[in-house]
């Protein structure tokens, strides 16, 4: 990939910004490796999660460690989109994938759920530049009509990962010790390895054009963002322990405002340089996009991550076993995946993709809320068969419509804020959520296991099993301790049966709440507009803006560029269909 290389704007070279299909899939070989780092980290952890918190005796903290990592990964996602803009992917990309391999070596390292919490957030970091800027770098080389060519590789490492990833995490969960050290800390310990390959990997291949763009780092955003965001999403999680109206919550709640407050204001002033430059949300492809996004994340995340659990605890699979059993999920994703993508590289449409994909979501989580601890299994497998399916219209179609809607000196810009705005979602909705959660858990436990106390054969099961008994009471003395709820093993199926149905109640909440706001997100999709999909590449229609203004600064002829990228007074994209207008940069 060496040969490939930014010309002299003005002279015919321009077009080396062409990438032909060899090259591609050679660019294409290095972000498969880091997306492969990502996936198998979030499908790794969704069965190795439980066994995790039961050791460090944090069950009930384990939102802690999700939610850093979430955070720090929602936050660095702009920061990486907006300085791959000036000085390029590839070295952001290796600093991402440095940065995970350090926090998950000390996550591997953790002796608490707060050490894990605080690891995590450093793991997150280096998360929020893997996805985001591999989808940046597809946008930069293949033109958006044609990625679904390609939509098949990023579905093989996903359907990969998501079919390995739970079965590593069960093995390296249900292991007392492998070589010496606990199990569970290989969950982190793998990621080392194959992030080191994936550094090689990209070191090698991933060489871009690039033509750096002098501008100021809004640092002052970065900073406010922080501070606007951090408390708010701390009171989310510490609410139901600290009290809503609390001091704390209170001091969360002006802090987190302020920082908001300031976050705008520093964007304001930094204008086309800001870390999310507000004018991109005057287009209405990019506006609709980052809110249905948000809606998006929440009900994904924060609606999703209960299922692992729900297996788990209710139906009382191992590890391994529940992360088989979320294959169906996965073949929803990518069989709705391929299909919108295929269809969109026929048609050129790509708006009817997320209504329907919407549509199937709320119809899964409606769905998702009437399960119980005697729901048969098959049938919450084919529920989430049918949310893959609308994750899989959703997720894609999203990115392509906002990278074909803004210039293409702004999709690492444009890509990281849907990005960004998807990864808020999902860090609220999994802190809101799973705060819902553990406060309706004690509650709705206590309930179930007063109704059961009367029936004869919870009462048979005790007196044969007196020391169950004991069992019983630390886990709902004082709204229960849900520090570690791996005593359900030692009880008999009668008597564990009441805090089953005490979670599975619970998490029917939740996922109501998940079904309300993914009614709103399918409201906010419908506004989605419709612009003809570009077929030249962002690369590709830099290089032809470039060399117009090169050309246009001495007063040459240069052709007839095909640009793309043009503004209407809308903020919409111009139409492309085989040629574009001369895209008028905005530096």
């Amino acid at each position: 990939m060496s040969n490939i290389s930014t010309a002299p704007a003005g002279g015919p070279a321009a077009r080396s910004a062409d990438f032909t299909h060899r090259q591609i899939l050679t660019v294409l070989g290095g972000l498969m490796m880091g997306m492969f780092l990502a996936a198998l980290d979030q499908t790794i952890m969704a069965t190795a999660t439980r066994t995790i918190a039961d050791d460090l005796n944090g069950f009930d903290l384990q939102a802690w460690a999700t939610t850093a990592f979430l955070i720090t990964s929602t936050i660095s996602t702009p920061l990486y989109g907006k300085l791959s803009d000036i000085y390029g992917r590839r070295p952001f990309f290796l600093f991402a994938i440095g940065i995970f391999i350090v926090g998950s070596m000390l996550c591997g390292l953790s002796e608490n759920m707060y050490q894990l919490a605080a690891f995590r957030a450093i793991q997150g970091i280096g998360a929020g530049g893997l996805m985001s800027l591999a989808l940046a770098i597809i946008g930069d080389i293949v033109p958006p009509r044609e990625r679904a060519k390609y939509q098949g590789f990023f579905l093989a490492v996903f359907g990969t990962a998501s079919v390995i990833g739970p079965i590593l995490g069960g093995f390296f969960a249900g292991a007392d010790k492998l070589l010496w050290i606990d199990g569970w800390r290989w969950v982190f310990y793998l990621n080392v390895p194959i992030g080191v390959a994936a550094m090689i990997v990209v070191a090698r291949v991933l060489h871009l054009p690039h033509t750096r763009v002098i501008h100021r780092i809004d640092w002052p955003g970065a900073l406010a963002l922080i501070v606007g965001l951090v408390p708010l999403l701390i009171v989310a999680e510490q609410g139901r322990t600290w009290g809503w109206d609390s001091g704390r919550a209170i001091l969360c709640y002006v802090i987190g405002a302020v920082g908001l407050v300031a976050f705008v204001l520093a964007e304001r002033a930094y204008k086309e340089e800001a870390l999310l430059p507000l004018r991109l949300f005057g287009n209405r492809t990019v506006g609709v996009s980052s809110i249905a996004s948000t809606i998006l994340g929440m009900a994904m995340f924060g609606g999703l991550m209960t299922v692992p659990l729900y297996l788990q605890i209710v139906k009382g699979s191992s590890a391994t076993m529940a992360g088989l059993q979320m294959i169906p999920f996965v073949f929803g994703i990518m069989s709705g995946s391929i299909l919108a993508g295929q269809l969109i590289s026929r048609t050129g449409r790509y708006r009817i993709f997320p209504i329907i994909g919407s549509t199937l979501m709320v119809a899964a989580l409606g769905l998702f809320a009437t399960i119980d601890a005697d729901t048969p299994l098959w049938r919450t497998m084919l529920i989430m068969v049918l949310m893959g399916l609308g994750l899989g219209g959703n997720m894609q179609p999203m990115i392509t419509a906002v990278q074909n809607a803004v210039s293409p000196r702004e999709i690492g810009v444009a890509t990281s804020s849907v990005a960004f705005f998807r990864s808020m979602g999902g860090t609220l909705g999994t802190a809101v959520f799973l705060s819902v959660l553990f406060n309706v858990l004690p509650g709705k436990i206590s309930t179930a296991f007063q109704s059961a106390q009367a029936t004869p054969e919870f009462q048979g099961a005790l007196a044969a099993d007196p020391s169950a008994a004991q069992t019983l009471q630390k886990a709902t003395a004082g709204g229960g301790d849900l520090g570690d709820t791996s005593f359900l093993k030692t009880l008999p199926d009668v008597i564990a049966h009441p805090f089953k149905v005490g979670f599975s109640d619970s998490i029917q909440i939740v996922f109501l709440l998940a079904f309300s706001v993914m009614i709103i997100g399918l409201i906010v999709v419908l506004f989605l507009p419709e612009i003809p999909l570009a077929q030249r590449s962002a690369q590709q229609q830099r290089a032809d803006a470039d060399a117009a203004e090169a050309a246009a600064a001495t007063g040459a002829d240069p052709g007839t560029p095909e640009s793309g990228g043009g503004s209407h007074e809308s903020g919409e994209r111009a139409p492309d269909t085989q040629h574009e207008p001369t895209h008028s940069a905005k530096r």
